[in-house]
């Protein structure tokens, strides 16, 4: 029988889908394809890029020259652009303003061969250091209301390049969707006095069903309602709000985990496409006693299609308790 089940924090519904049950050997991951041919990525070719904002390098190499483990620049073709001024207008009912954030590439690797999930864990960890050093620095920008961090893997997952890579993306306005998240949140909140994700750390450590990993400051789960068929969130077991705050001994565990799931997940699935993305909350009002960052995973093994956008609601034909015990048995 399938099941309906909804979201905790933001509300919606999902569509575990029994009828059309999917064992993870009814999924086809690509695999580790590269093709050949110029990569502007790749090391030596550093004048294809815009000027890096930062890099991991040894002191003896120069700015946009080989050498380099780990490069950040602006995207050479951004959905927003940090010149000018917002300059917001009503045109009648309507609303705009000029397209002004920043747009940012993290070239995880020098090696194009190499999938993040292939990297070691302080590799890893520098990753997510850069992360948190270019959200801490766009966060000094008043006309920043939000720092989104995500990563697309493979074409299927909207990446334009084969060499593995993450995105950043200033916004001037609060997205939509942290918004609901913020406001399911709070809701919880004003009623509970308690953290929504606090609470689900506690009943998934109680319940186990779902618990792919965890260690001292991490916990990875298959959410209860989760949209994509392995579909896992990384939440820190202790409560804090924004992603950028975190420490450096926290981003070890961080990176630690993270791996973990990479593999598990690549190994298991044969290198699927996939997306994460960090939620955590807004430049300014960081919502501290109700919000709490996490890290949404999200390979891509079925299709959105028609239903799901006609009615807002997932369908998923892999229960999350069967993608728990399944990834809890891949060895890496």
């Amino acid at each position: 029988m399938p099941e309906l089940r909804k979201d905790p924090v933001i509300g919606r519904w999902v569509i575990i889908s029994t009828e059309r049950g999917k064992r993870p050997s009814d999924f086809e991951g690509l695999g580790k394809k590269r093709t050949e041919g110029f990569c502007p990525f790749c090391p030596g070719n550093e004048d294809q890029t815009p000027p890096e904002i930062m890099a991991v390098r040894p002191s003896t190499t120069l700015p946009n020259t080989s050498g380099w483990s780990l490069r950040v620049f602006p995207n050479k073709f951004p959905a927003l652009r940090i010149e000018g001024n917002l300059n917001r207008e009503g045109i009648g009912i309507f609303d705009k303003m000029n397209g002004i954030g920043a747009h940012e590439v993290i070239v995880e690797t020098p090696d194009h061969n190499l999938d993040m999930a292939d990297l070691e864990t302080s590799q890893i960890r520098d990753v997510l250091i850069a992360y948190r050093n270019r959200a801490l620095d766009l966060k000094k920008d008043p006309r920043f209301r939000y720092v989104l961090i995500f990563k697309n893997q493979g074409v299927l997952a909207g990446a334009s390049l084969e060499h593995s890579h993450s995105q950043l993306i200033a916004t001037p306005i609060v997205p939509k969707r942290v918004m609901e998240e913020i406001e399911g949140a709070k809701r919880y909140y004003d009623y509970k006095e308690r953290c929504i994700w606090c609470d689900i750390i506690a009943q998934e450590r109680k319940d186990q069903v779902r618990l792919v990993s965890e260690n001292d400051e991490f916990l990875a789960i298959e959410p209860f309602a989760p949209r994509f068929p392995f579909e896992t969130w990384i939440i820190p077991q202790a409560h804090q709000s924004t992603f950028e705050e975190i420490e450096d001994s926290s981003v070890e565990s961080l990176a630690g985990i993270l791996k973990e799931v990479l593999a598990k997940v690549c190994q298991g699935l044969n290198y699927p496409p996939y997306n994460f993305v960090i939620h955590t909350a807004p430049l300014i009002d960081h919502h501290e006693e109700e919000y709490h960052w996490h890290i949404e995973f999200m390979p891509r093994l079925t299709r959105v299609a028609g239903f799901e956008w006609g009615t807002g609601f997932y369908i998923n034909p892999t229960p999350p308790e069967e993608a728990a015990a399944f990834l809890r048995g891949v060895e890496i």
